[in-house]
């Protein structure tokens, strides 16, 4: 299986029928197409960010919806996917990782926006596994390339989050990116596209990662993808920047 780093964004995006919900679907499509069904999905979502690895092992995940204010038609989207114990239990077997079981959280709305479009059967189990927030991002790296063997068992390891990410500066009458967004997006867009995971596990040094990434957490699942797969095959998807502060940039990446 390759493995695919995703935009989602504002929730809204379960809901939206444009150009990047097009695109997610074909990505379903093409992964189908191409590599036949994942086993499961193994899903590392910005929404569970916690300070250690943590790995749910449920058979009937709970779907949550963890935002607020938005329309009632966002809550009645259903996503009713099922776990799968025999991947849980392959991320509990990684010892380096020491990751515990914690059933408390569910398939955060990271998760279930984006899956909405690119499987919408929802007949592909998922498990989620946690971002650890007190890990560097070198380490973050160094946990996908300790999944890395787990898409040659048939499983879809896929990380969700934003490149761009500042609801602080958030325009929500804007359809594109701030000079600041654009330009963290395009070097961090360039030197995926290159592999060099370097200077992406360095982001913090480029002069707008203060206003891209004010926190971790929508970026860190990027680092963790980057690991999972050294391949060079990388396709750029939805690179689009919105709301000022916002990218929808996804990566699939390929042997």
């Amino acid at each position: 299986m390759p493995s695919i780093f995703l935009g989602h964004g504002s929730p809204m995006l379960a809901l939206d029928d444009n150009n990047i919900t097009h695109t997610l679907s074909t990505l379903g499509q093409r992964i189908i197409r191409d590599y036949g069904r994942p086993k499961a999905i193994l899903m590392i979502s910005a929404h569970w960010y916690k300070n250690r690895n943590l790995i749910q092992r449920t058979g009937h995940p709970t779907q949550i919806y963890d935002m607020y204010g938005f329309p009632k038609a966002l809550y009645a989207v259903k996503y009713p996917v099922s776990g799968c114990a025999e991947l849980s239990d392959a991320v509990l077997a990684i010892k380096e990782l020491g990751a515990v079981v914690d059933n408390t959280w569910g398939i955060d709305h990271g998760t279930w926006t984006p899956l909405v479009h690119v499987f919408p059967d929802a007949d592909i189990p998922v498990v989620q596994l946690s971002v650890n927030g007190v890990l560097t991002p070198r380490q973050c790296y160094e946990i996908g390339q300790l999944l890395a063997p787990l898409r040659r068992e048939g499983y879809l390891i896929m990380g969700s989050g934003n490149v761009v990410h500042n609801l602080r500066r958030v325009n929500w009458e804007s359809r594109q990116g701030s000079p600041e967004a654009v330009a963290f997006n395009h070097y961090i867009t360039e030197a995926v596209e290159r592999r060099d995971d370097a200077a992406v596990i360095g982001y913090a040094s480029h002069p707008n990662a203060r206003y891209a990434v004010p926190t971790p957490d929508h970026f860190l699942p990027l680092l963790y993808i980057l690991g999972t797969n050294d391949g060079r095959r990388v396709t750029t998807f939805n690179n689009h920047l919105e709301l000022d502060a916002m990218a929808m940039t996804g990566y699939l990446i390929e042997e």
